[in-house]
């Protein structure tokens, strides 16, 4: 929860976090899908149930947050989830109703199959339009039609019902977020977000070609060169 609450702090009102549902369907914020890497415990997240997990502290000292936590502790906050296994769908799904928070998140995820299955499972829960990132798919199939591919009625059918393209911003020494790729989205109606910046560089050109959103590390560099550029919007120290 820490992380979360010094983003906010420095006045950031969009953040990002992974889902993973444990054994018994609590949503928690957390990356990796096992306690080994970054907590002083160890296991499979999905096959721990809830209380095992609570007892697992993030270096030793910070409890990992479920997710309906975060969302209680900063209401104001818009809040990018990232659906990590298909198990997590149905809880999330529980967890969104349960807080209401449907205009406020957005759901995106590696899986081209998550993001239909959620998208599927919306309707159950809801008639809000909740936003929806393009799939790995749709994304190469954006790409390739900014260099000319002939996709276009592909691109069409993958961003329907969808509100943004979370993209890597380069591959290798190459960018992968271009003038004529953010233009291809923008003429689609979506928004552009890039991840995971920490390059002050970088920032810059994307904030140049006019990116919409940009996800980093580094949130005092990034809050330092939007500042520069008049683009800072933020509600703390710094915010406009």
């Amino acid at each position: 929860m820490a992380a979360f609450q010094r983003a906010v702090d420095l006045g950031y009102r969009y953040l990002e976090t992974d889902a993973h549902a444990t054994a018994d369907g609590v949503v928690i914020a957390f990356h990796d899908r096992t306690l080994d890497r970054v907590t002083d415990r160890t296991g499979t997240i999905a096959r721990l149930p809830y209380d095992e997990v609570a007892k697992a502290r993030i270096e030793g000292t910070e409890p990992i947050p479920r997710l309906e936590d975060v969302l209680g502790s900063f209401p104001q906050a818009r809040l990018n989830i990232d659906l990590k296994d298909a198990p997590v769908i149905g809880p999330l799904a529980e967890v969104l109703h349960r807080t209401k928070a449907w205009n406020r998140v957005c759901i995106t995820s590696f899986s081209t199959r998550r993001l239909a299955q959620m998208r599927a499972r919306l309707p159950l829960y809801t008639d809000q339009d909740v936003c929806m990132a393009l799939g790995p798919r749709g994304v190469m199939a954006l790409r390739a039609k900014s260099y000319g591919g002939p996709t276009a009625k592909l691109v069409r059918l993958a961003a329907t019902g969808v509100a943004c393209a979370q993209v890597p911003y380069g591959l290798g020494r190459l960018p992968f977020v271009t003038e004529a790729f953010l233009a291809q989205a923008h003429e689609l109606g979506l928004q552009v977000h890039a991840w995971t910046v920490n390059d002050p560089a970088e920032m810059g050109r994307l904030l140049d070609l006019g990116i919409d959103g940009i996800m980093t590390d580094e949130l005092i560099t990034l809050r330092r060169i939007m500042n520069e550029r008049g683009l800072w919007r933020g509600q703390g120290p710094g915010g406009g």
